[in-house]
Parts: structure tokens; C-alpha cells; sequence
């Protein structure tokens, strides 16, 4: 009878070694499937919008810019102005216009490098350029916003199409989307273009000796 039991329990042995391998066979399968597939790997998890946002502008890939577009007031057809200063691993490039369609008076372009690219952005990140608040479609319709005073718009772009968009304005009631020192943003931008602020002087847009924070 002892003997009947040895020899059951002894090929019991075995059965319960197989179903231990095809056990740990699973787990194991199971794991690497998760390792190929991403798993709990932080980098693979959604991106915020901040932090897309940050990555568009701290990269410096040759098709990656930035632009400045200031508005002034809402005046007649033939008084209306507004510049333009965007900022590419290769270019540096001012313009400025008539109307508000934009005939062009004017156009200065540089040359520009990457490291120079590179330092220009870290600069805008460390001044949040692009952090603001989230606005509605209705609240960012920049349609006759600021009338009396200057609107100012801070693009990243990527193919030479905006991936993030905030702006502000010089007009109390009007803060708009973006958060930064707006007067720290015109600066850096100016500051890329010789005679970057003679420029804007030259079609009314001059900077005020003021600073201003929303």
C-alpha cells in the first residue's frame, strides 16, 4: 500500500514540474512582451501639451523655427503696420509691412548657425515663451484686439507651420493666452537683428522703455 502511494505521488512529480515551467514560461512571455512594447517605460507614456510645447521649442532640427509678429494699432489701410522676426538654425529674417495685407516694406536677412539657434531658444524657454493659459476659440480670435495699442504673437513652427501659438497685447483688457514678460520676448528677438529695433522704430512699432508682466 506505501509502495502505491510512493509510485502515484512519484509521477505526480513530473506533472507539477511541467506545469511550473509552462508557469514561469508565461511570465516570461508575458514580460517581454511588455519590455518590446513600451511596458511601464515613463518615455512612452502621452506627452502633456507643456511638454510638447517645450520640445517644439527647444529643438533645433533644420526644419524647427520660431517668429515674433508685432501689430500695431487699428488704424486706416494706409497707417497700418506690423513686423515680422523669425529665427531658423540658418536664417535670421526681419520684415516689416504696410497694410493689412501685408504688402512688404522691407526685408532684412542674416545668416544664422545652429549653437547661436540653440542658445537663442534655451534663453526664450528660460523666459516661458511658451507657457500660457488656455484660452477659447472665441477668446484667441485676435480680431480687432488692442485697437488702441500693440499686439504681439509668439510662434513655434516646424515646416514653416505654427505648432503652438500664445500672444499678448500692450492693452490692459486684453492679456491674451501667453504669460511670459512679453517685454523680455520682444528683446530677445530684437536683439538678433542689427538695427533690429531701429527697424520696428522706423514703422512706428519702437519699443517702449517699459516692462510689462501678465
Amino acid at each position: 500500500m506505501r509502495y502505491a502511494r510512493t509510485n502515484s505521488f512519484s509521477r505526480l512529480i513530473p506533472i507539477l514540474l511541467v506545469i511550473i515551467i509552462m508557469v514561469v514560461a508565461v511570465a516570461a512571455v508575458i514580460a517581454i512582451g511588455q519590455s518590446l512594447l513600451g511596458g511601464n517605460n515613463p518615455e512612452n507614456k502621452p506627452k502633456s501639451q507643456a511638454d510638447i510645447a517645450k520640445e517644439s521649442l527647444l529643438s533645433t532640427d533644420a526644419n524647427r523655427a520660431v517668429r515674433l509678429t508685432v501689430r500695431g494699432p487699428i488704424v486706416a489701410q494706409e497707417k497700418f503696420r506690423s513686423y515680422q522676426i523669425e529665427i531658423t538654425p540658418d536664417i535670421r529674417r526681419m520684415s516689416t509691412y504696410e497694410g493689412y495685407l501685408e504688402k512688404q516694406i522691407d526685408e532684412k536677412k542674416l545668416d544664422n548657425n545652429s549653437r547661436a539657434y540653440e542658445e537663442l531658444v534655451y534663453a526664450l524657454e528660460k523666459r516661458k515663451m511658451m507657457e500660457g493659459r488656455q484660452l477659447s476659440e472665441e477668446q484667441n480670435d485676435l480680431r480687432g484686439i488692442c485697437a488702441n495699442g500693440k499686439v504681439y504673437k509668439f510662434e513655434t513652427l516646424y515646416h514653416g507651420n505654427p505648432v503652438k501659438t500664445l500672444w499678448t497685447s500692450d492693452c490692459g483688457g486684453s492679456k491674451g493666452s501667453a504669460t511670459a514678460n512679453a517685454n523680455d520676448i520682444l528683446l530677445m528677438f530684437l536683439n538678433q537683428i542689427p538695427d533690429g529695433k531701429k527697424i520696428a522704430a522706423g514703422v512706428g512699432l519702437q519699443q517702449e522703455d517699459t516692462f510689462f508682466q501678465f
